[in-house]
């Protein structure tokens, strides 16, 4: 079953198109990436999928039915506009979003409590959220979307604004409740937390779908490349003219020549390096390099989408 279905959603703000005919769906138990630049629709898709807002058309199923209150109980979100209590302190602040859930206070206040230890802030779980900074106050908010322990977890680019540090703590408490068999829907613009967490993702620009498939179907679209070095002055781009390699120059390494090769078309780094010994290139390194997540972007919707 999926824990999401959303078929040909539509918002529009005024004369802008938001979100265009977007329809996606979210295995149960999968780690769902939704990724795009800032601007290409994320935010306002994942508030029509929570009811904040409603569809200009299109049709929404969340845990196998229509958008409910009750259903939403069942759903854990982390807002892209971060709003805690600011007087609150941060075991009450999570507290208070978990029985807003229906989560019995003693439960409520355990699960704060063991959730804040566990996250090396249990230390600050009776400091006012005012007091935290930046950092730990948006750790707070995330474990309060997880409190009542839901089946379906949405996070609002939750790596935003978090140290390095913070970004991987993170990566670990959204495979933690993926291992917990709940469902994890993320947005974000940093293509590197998608290529390391995700059974599938959804690119879209300026509102529309781009894909929608595994991580690994998203890099087949992209091409490879190779890092080469050859001896002395050898002029690598020239004598591979006309093969069909984009081929450009990345600077000099112990005085040869270093360069970056995108295998397109079809090619592959045997080609290449076969097309290299035709040459007679002398080779001092051969470095086949693997697509990015964000140049299947690209490679997708073009740099500037």
């Amino acid at each position: 079953m999926n824990a999401l279905e959303a078929e040909g959603l539509v918002k529009n703000f005024g004369g802008r198109t938001a979100v265009d005919d977007l329809s996606f769906a979210v295995p149960q138990g999968a780690i769902y990436g939704l990724l795009g630049p800032n601007g290409a629709g994320k935010s306002t898709t994942l508030r029509m999928v929570v009811g904040v807002l409603a569809p200009d058309a299109g049709r929404i199923s969340l845990m196998g039915g229509p958008i409910t209150r009750a259903g939403l109980k069942r759903v854990g979100y982390l807002p892209e506009e971060r709003g805690l209590y600011r007087n609150m302190s941060a075991r009450a602040a999570i507290a208070y979003l978990a029985r807003l859930k229906g989560t019995p206070a003693p439960v409520a206040f355990a699960r704060a409590d063991a959730l804040l230890e566990a996250h090396g802030l249990g230390a600050a779980a009776r400091k006012k959220i005012k007091t935290l900074s930046k950092g730990m106050a948006q750790k707070v908010q995330v474990l309060a979307a997880i409190a009542h322990e839901p089946d379906f977890i949405i996070f609002d680019e939750p790596f935003s604004g978090l140290d390095p540090v913070n970004q991987r703590v993170l990566e670990e408490t959204i495979r933690a409740q993926a291992a917990a068999g709940r469902t994890i829907l993320f947005s974000t613009h940093v293509m590197e937390h998608a290529e390391r967490l995700c059974d599938r993702i959804l690119l879209i620009a300026q509102g529309r779908k781009a894909f929608e498939g595994s991580v690994g179907e998203a890099l087949a679209l992209a091409p490879s490349g190779a890092v080469l070095e050859t001896e002395g002055a050898f002029d690598l781009a020239a004598a591979l003219g006309g093969r069909g390699f984009a081929i450009e120059p990345t600077g000099e390494e112990h005085g040869n020549c270093r360069w970056r090769v995108k295998l397109e078309n079809g090619k592959g780094s045997r080609e290449l390096l076969q097309a290299c010994v035709e040459a007679g290139a002398p080779l001092a390194l051969f470095e086949p390099t693997r697509a990015s997540l964000h140049e299947a972007f690209v490679a997708l919707v073009g740099e500037g989408s």
